[in-house]
This record gives structure tokens, sequence and C-alpha cells, in this order.
């Protein structure tokens, strides 16, 4: 890998395993140091297991393996004084912020829309988009006062290009975070900041991959074809597929693109 992040300080979110962490370690190999935070804690309406302060731990451990400086914070995203808190841990800590990924997010199933209750609901549009728009506006303040610019990428999914059935919170709250990252990229534009989102298919980690998941799509077969078959012949892909995109976007090899929505997603959006 190359230095070209050499001297530029990461915010992670969702850091504690699979995208999260392949990013962070990413960046760190590209020579960047690291804030990576995770709620590390189970919410009631997820239901597959959730990262807990063991992986966050491990996290820091491998990032700080590539030589570069790692802070591992558990922080939940929906609160308010809890990202400034990790904001501020970065700056004191680092004296910068260049990067931020705001990448942590939850995943929840629906047989029908009028099914979700209230609480499924506010857990996932509350980690997924209220969570990014908290992020972002802790981060921004320093980014600017910083005078360098920097890169906001956050992640989406194909399901925030297109209806996504069974997903409808899921789908409402990847959606949501484009028009957020539209709206930001014009506002700091000025500040040569660029803000883009990702968007992944199917993607063999944690999240998706569980024994809860696999028991749910076994007797949906229409379900599990639509989800699982891409154009390009691929199941799922990998975490580090996600992060040779990030790499890109966050470095000065993207220093024009802002406001875009980068599909990861070997064809499946052509379906």
């Amino acid at each position: 890998m190359t230095a070209e992040l050499a001297g530029r300080v990461a915010l992670v979110t969702g850091g504690a395993r699979g995208q999260g962490r392949s990013h962070a370690l990413r960046l760190a190999s590209e020579g960047a140091d690291v804030v990576v935070c995770d709620i590390a804690a189970q919410l009631g309406t997820v239901p597959y297991p959730m990262a807990g302060p063991a992986d966050l731990d491990e996290t820091v451990a491998l990032v700080e393996k590539t030589g570069r400086r790692c802070l591992g914070l558990v922080a939940d995203v929906r609160d308010t004084d809890a990202m400034q808190r990790v904001v501020d841990r970065t700056t004191d800590e680092f004296g910068r912020l260049d990067i931020v990924l705001a990448n942590a997010g939850v995943m929840t199933v629906c047989d029908n829309t009028w099914d979700i209750s209230d609480e499924q609901w506010a857990e996932t549009i509350g980690v997924n988009l209220t969570g990014v728009f908290k992020t972002c506006r802790a981060a921004v303040p320093p980014m600017i006062a910083g005078g360098r610019g920097g890169a906001i990428v956050i992640t989406s999914s194909i399901a925030g290009l297109r209806s996504y059935p069974a997903l409808t919170d899921y789908t409402a709250s990847k959606h949501g975070v484009v028009g957020l990252m539209r709206n930001l990229a014009h506002e700091l534009g000025p500040h040569r900041i660029r803000v883009n989102t990702i968007h992944p298919t199917g993607v063999a980690s944690p999240m998706a991959f569980n024994d809860f998941f696999g028991s749910w799509l076994a007797p949906r077969e229409q379900l599990t074809r639509f989800m699982t078959e891409n154009v390009l012949p691929t199941g799922a892909i990998r975490p580090e597929d996600v992060s040779d995109a990030v790499s890109w976007l966050v470095s000065d090899r993207a220093r024009w693109v802002t406001g875009a929505t980068i599909p990861v997603d070997a064809g499946f959006l052509l379906k």
C-alpha cells in the first residue's frame, strides 16, 4: 500500500467489525491515523448478534499492527452528546479531522411495511439515518475550521437506490442518507469537503451472514434469489471490496468527486 493518506485522521463509525473494520484497516494501511467508534451493545429489535466491546478492541489492535495510531470509543451514533465527545476526543488526541466514514448501521426485516413496530422503525431509522446526521453535524465544524478540506463517505446500500422487499425501514433509511449527502455536498463544496455515498450489494459481513438471516431466508426462495444474485457471477462481495472504493473516494485521486452515489454492486442495480 502507498502512504497517500499519511498525516490524515479518519473517524469510522460502526468500526467494531465488518465493513467498518475493513475500512479502518485500509485507511491505516495507507497512512491515516484512525478513530473507531461503535455502540458495542445489542439493540432490542435487531435480530442478529451485534458487535461487542471485544470486537472493538480487536479492531484497534489490528489497526495498531499497521503501525498507525488508533483510538477506540464506545458511542451510540443516535446520541448527540456521545458523538460530540467522539469528535472532541479525536481533535484533542490527533489535532485534526480529515475523513469521516459514517458507516454505523443495522438491518431489520419485515414481511409487510404495516407490520413494522414503532420500536423497530425508531431503532433502524435512528441508527442508519439520524446517526449519520449526528455524526456529520458533530464532525463538520472542526473539518471546516481545519481549512484543509476533507472527505465524508456515508455507507448507504443498493437499497438506497431502489425498492428492496422485506427491508422497508432499512430501505427508507438508506434512501434518506442520499438526500442528506446531497445537501451536505452542496453546502460543504466551498470548504473543499467532499461528500459521497457508497452503495454495496450484499456484503459477507456479520450483519448479513448470521444464523438469523439464514433461517429467515430459507423458506423464502424467490426473495433469496433476488437478494443473492448479481449480474456479475458472484454472490456476496467482501468488505475489502467496498474498502477499495472507499479508499479511492477519500483520496486525492477522487478530488473532484462529490455529491455522487457510488455503487459497488456487481451489477445488481441493472436487474
